[in-house]
């Protein structure tokens, strides 16, 4: 392949829910997704990092798949490349990394061949494909992300607050976690979570303090909580604390959300999750799926 022809993305990991704002919020933060195209060679995509050895390599690749869906869509012959990604966002944790191989794999395709297309109709394109809009949109946009009624709105993060990252050892399949929801809740209950999903949006902007009271939720995280005790305990543990603090999409990580004045957070939430717990102070990603300059890309 010509080096004019190389194509490369990174794609961040997200975080979706953020407590009360069940498949409406979700936020973009720094681990991210690196993928570009090569040569073809013997296998459709060479996968480095999480993942590597379980991740199909042929044309069943989600990345693959989302590349050529985005073709398909757009009208326009899929190159015959293969591709290479490595990864830092763990599978089945809760970090959006389903979307963002989904995410990486039309944005490849959308730069490589010029077809076109908004953001917004890769979100779309992927929700419909892949599922998870709000990780979808977070992954594209970068920041804080919004959807509603399939449209989704960005918001830039406040500056006060950062995110701490709990990862555990052990994994939640999305599908599962999914299936264990109940199927009707109480109007009143669907009335508190909207209420609190607004003011936990004005904290995440900085217009208003956020309380870890605000980031209860009474949808999906109680019978999450049975399945995924530890990462339960956790929350409740630094709620009790007076950290800002919720399960990270279908869990079974954990978002705490800490003052960026506050030095000792990171090691108070890393103290708390105790052994089998992999804490990382973070940041937001503001930038979303965003093409790599040359010198980015590896070769």
């Amino acid at each position: 392949m010509d080096a004019d022809k190389v194509v490369g993305v990174e794609v961040p990991a997200s975080t979706a829910n953020v407590g009360p704002g069940f498949d409406v919020l979700a936020a973009a933060v720094d681990l991210r997704l690196t993928a570009w195209t090569t040569e073809r060679g013997d296998e459709r995509v060479e996968v480095v990092g999480e993942g590597a050895g379980e991740i199909p390599t042929g044309d069943s690749n989600l990345i693959w798949r989302m590349f050529v869906a985005y073709c398909e869509r757009f009208g326009v012959e899929p190159p015959d490349v293969s591709l290479r990604a490595t990864s830092e966002i763990p599978l089945e944790r809760g970090l959006g990394s389903s979307a963002a191989a989904a995410v990486a794999g039309v944005t490849l395709a959308r730069a490589l061949t010029g077809a076109g297309g908004r953001d917004q109709d890769l979100i779309d394109l992927v929700a419909d494909k892949e599922g998870h809009a709000d990780n979808a949109a977070a992954a594209v946009l970068g920041g804080i992300v919004a959807v509603v009624d399939g449209r989704a709105r960005r918001f830039e993060p406040g500056r006060d607050l950062a995110p701490v990252l709990c990862i555990p050892e052990m994994r939640q399949s999305t599908t599962v976690a999914r299936g264990i929801l109940p199927e009707f809740v109480s109007l009143a209950d669907a009335a508190g979570n909207a209420g609190r999903a607004a003011v936990v949006l004005a904290g995440l902007t900085g217009s208003i303090p956020l309380d870890s009271c605000d980031m209860r939720d009474v949808l999906h995280e109680p019978s999450r909580f049975e399945v995924m005790p530890e990462s339960g305990r956790l929350v409740h543990a630094l709620r009790a604390d007076g950290i800002a603090t919720c399960l990270s999409g279908a869990g079974p990580a954990v978002l705490a959300l800490t003052g960026v004045s506050d030095r000792g957070a990171a090691d108070r939430v890393r103290e708390v999750a105790g052994r089998g717990w992999t804490v990382r102070a973070s940041r937001w990603d503001r930038a979303g799926a965003a093409v790599c300059p040359p010198t980015v890309v590896p070769g």
